[in-house]
């Protein structure tokens, strides 16, 4: 069964990508409050420079919402980019345009994905975000390790997020946006510096146009000795890959110079033994 993005997100996600800039060097930084090279970031720069994960949710009567807690060790996320937010971890991938005004979120309309899910509940979350993350916004920053965003509904419902650092954040800049096509079944390989034997992913590179069309033939398969982050293979599982990837300048001795983040799974497919 495949299971392919719309094209209208896809072609939506092209167009935001080829925005960015295609390469970035640099070293990792974890700091808990705000972009690097900046001591006292706007709340814009730290809204930017975290995906938001949802960890609780109170309406205005302060009686917890569990329609939008029903998945704990998924819960809601959501992080902003060249004016847009993407939320994940709903049944269906949503986004719209965003702007950030002092401590005010201005959401446009949402757009998403139309896949179906098996559990109601979780269906259901996609109309539930959208009766809180679009519209007019407030939010503060409070300072705090890990970083909190208080998130203040048009109805008054407050949702209280963490912040995990962006990839962005990270590795200090906006990596090169790659597209990977993962065969469904790993192979036998050896690894190139020790040669000892591993068991590896085989992948191979695939380009798009602007309207979300494959562009160009794909690159050669290849084993792939290194991880994607946010990426766990299943056997079987054929899957189309957006990912970030970032040259580390510097890198510790035995530390990979390249690093490979996920940022979404395009399609995935069931491949038959």
């Amino acid at each position: 069964m495949t299971r392919p993005l719309s094209f209208l997100m896809l072609s939506l996600a092209l167009t935001a990508c080829a925005q960015a800039p295609s390469s970035s060097g640099g070293t990792p930084d974890t700091s808990p409050q705000g972009t690097p090279g900046k001591k006292d970031p706007s709340g814009k720069d730290r809204l930017d420079a975290y995906r938001w994960h949802l960890k609780d949710a109170t309406d205005a009567q302060g009686k917890r919402i569990d329609v939008l807690l029903i998945r704990p060790d998924q819960p809601l996320q959501f992080d902003f980019a060249d004016g847009r937010i993407a939320i994940h971890n709903a049944c269906n991938g949503i986004g719209g345009d965003a702007r950030i005004d002092g401590d005010t979120v201005h959401v446009g309309a949402l757009v998403s994905t139309k896949m179906a899910c098996d559990d109601p509940a979780v269906m259901a979350l996609d109309n539930e975000i959208g009766k809180r993350m679009q519209g007019t916004v407030r939010f503060a920053l409070p300072q705090s390790d890990p970083p909190q965003l208080l998130w203040t509904a048009d109805n008054g419902d407050m949702l209280r997020f963490i912040g995990e650092p962006k990839a962005e954040t990270r590795y200090g800049g906006p990596g090169e946006t790659v597209f990977m096509e993962v065969a469904a079944r790993s192979k036998p390989c050896k690894h190139p510096v020790t040669a000892s034997s591993l068991s590896c992913l085989e992948v191979r590179e695939l380009r798009y146009d602007a309207q979300g069309l494959p562009s160009g033939k794909p690159g050669e398969w290849r084993p792939f000795h290194d991880r994607i982050e946010g990426y766990a293979h299943e056997d079987g599982i054929r899957n189309v890959l957006r990912a970030k990837r970032f040259s580390i300048d510097n890198a510790p001795k035995g530390a990979p110079a390249i690093v490979y983040v996920l940022d979404m799974v395009v399609e995935s497919e069931m491949v038959e033994p």
